[in-house]
């Protein structure tokens, strides 16, 4: 994979931040965050805080509470995409990205959706091709606890569960 500061000729970056960099592809108009530094398994990526705080949902919320739902400083975050094998968990109570792995510069950091969200507004059909893809996302309300355990939760969706 190509160093996210030497993107391919097919990808602009739109934004530059201290840790990574937002990559828009020239063909699909999709954006992606990618990371400009290396980070290991259980380190910060990033800290984070509320820009915004809604009791409404939205494509670019994290929800937090029941009825609280909140966007995200920096920024920069809101272009992390989707995966069924994420590299990057939320930890919506300490307020901080975590690395779910090793993770190497250029590497596109991804969050499972369902690991903050309890049901949410917008369903999609996932494509992230994992050997464990769930396929329809639509929140962690539709997916069996067994299956839901075997990720990083934050502590809002545990409650849930109980």
């Amino acid at each position: 994979m190509k160093a996210a500061t030497e993107p391919e000729e097919s990808y602009t970056i739109l934004i530059q931040q201290s840790f990574a960099e937002v990559l828009v592809n020239n063909a699909t108009n999709e954006k992606s965050l990618h990371l400009t530094k290396k980070f290991k398994v259980g380190d910060v990526v990033s800290e984070f805080s509320a820009d915004t705080v809604s009791t409404v949902g939205t494509y670019l919320t994290v929800q937090t509470g029941i009825n609280e739902h909140i966007t995200l400083l920096p920024t920069i975050l809101q272009y992390i995409n989707h995966s069924c094998n994420p590299n990057v968990f939320f930890d919506t109570t300490k307020y901080e990205l975590i690395a779910l792995n090793d993770i190497e510069v250029g590497e596109e950091l991804t969050f499972f959706y369902p690991s903050s969200e309890w049901d949410m507004t917008q369903s999609f059909v996932c494509t992230c091709n994992s050997k464990n893809c769930l396929h329809n996302i639509k929140g962690a309300a539709h997916i069996a606890n067994e299956v839901l355990l075997s990720y990083q939760l934050t502590d809002f969706i545990r409650s849930m569960l109980k």
